[in-house]
């Protein structure tokens, strides 16, 4: 596997021409590259920051082997790669002077690029996060139900939305992805998050989805103000979502889960969420001219 294999754009239609069938083939592994491309479609390239995001492929006899994107400052994402072609990735983004801060992708896979990044840079990765891929399998609602219902948030919400995304953010202890506020207008814009709300209107609990794209959607996130927690709120929320994602039509519903938080990976199980890949990701430090 040689490092010019791979080639690099800025050209977000391009890159979807050349590689939107593979990163469809396979819409589970491929989520995050599935649903970060749609939202750069539809909201601009500097929809996740102020620099431009750069993509690219692995192209060997004529077939598309791999892609990768970054949207800075964030990390580097990749599809998953053999030992050999994560070597020519590092070798690829060193060569163009590329800035990595890190990497997320499936466990083996960043694993390898790591280790191939720190040959070619002496930059060592530390591990920042565990996360699974669950899908779901067959659906079932955790009993007791809270009491309570399930309702769309909109437009008269969107200050709750801000504060609970920001809160969130510093829940999981990383950057947030989008600005709070260009996250909550654009989840208003299609319906993408649900309240579990106190019989008397109060909003206790939410669960988001992202956009319908290659016959997948997402869950995310899922938030519990830290003094509701522990009372099913999630658990109800989560399950209304998912629900309603299913009878839209949608059959491969998505999520993440933090592997160090053994209670919500209890949850979803029960849920029905069935898993599907172990994914890491790494933080760089002191890579060489980086």
């Amino acid at each position: 596997m040689r490092p010019d294999d791979w080639y690099c754009t800025q050209d977000l239609t391009g890159f979807l021409a050349h590689a939107g069938g593979f990163l469809r083939s396979r819409p589970d592994l491929h989520t995050v590259a599935l649903t970060v491309t749609e939202t750069l479609r539809t909201s601009g390239l500097r929809a996740y920051g102020d620099e431009a995001p750069v993509f690219g492929v692995l192209e060997v006899g004529g077939q598309v082997r791999a892609a990768y994107f970054r949207t800075p400052p964030f990390r580097l994402n990749v599809t998953p790669l053999t030992p050999d072609e994560a070597e020519s990735l590092a070798a690829h983004l060193v060569a163009l002077g590329h800035s990595v801060p890190g990497v997320i992708a499936a466990h083996e896979t960043a694993e390898a690029f790591t280790a191939a990044w720190r040959r070619h840079t002496g930059g060592r990765g530390a591990v920042v996060q565990r996360q699974r891929l669950y899908r779901l399998g067959n659906l079932t609602v955790p009993q007791p139900v809270p009491a309570g219902r399930a309702r769309i948030a909109g437009k008269e919400d969107r200050e709750q939305l801000v504060l609970w995304y920001r809160e969130f953010v510093d829940a999981v202890g990383d950057h947030a992805a989008r600005d709070a506020t260009g996250w909550a207008d654009s989840r208003i814009s299609y319906g993408g998050v649900t309240f579990w709300e106190g019989e008397d209107g109060t909003p206790l609990s939410m669960a988001g989805v992202t956009p319908v794209v290659a016959g997948q959607v997402r869950v995310a996130p899922v938030y519990t103000p830290a003094h509701l927690r522990g009372r099913g709120y999630a658990g109800a929320v989560t399950a209304q979502v998912s629900r309603a994602v299913l009878a839209s039509g949608v059959r491969e519903v998505l999520l993440f889960t933090d592997l160090a938080n053994r209670t919500s990976n209890s949850l979803y199980q029960r849920i029905g969420y069935r898993p599907v890949a172990d994914f890491t990701a790494y933080d760089f430090r002191g890579s060489r001219g980086f």
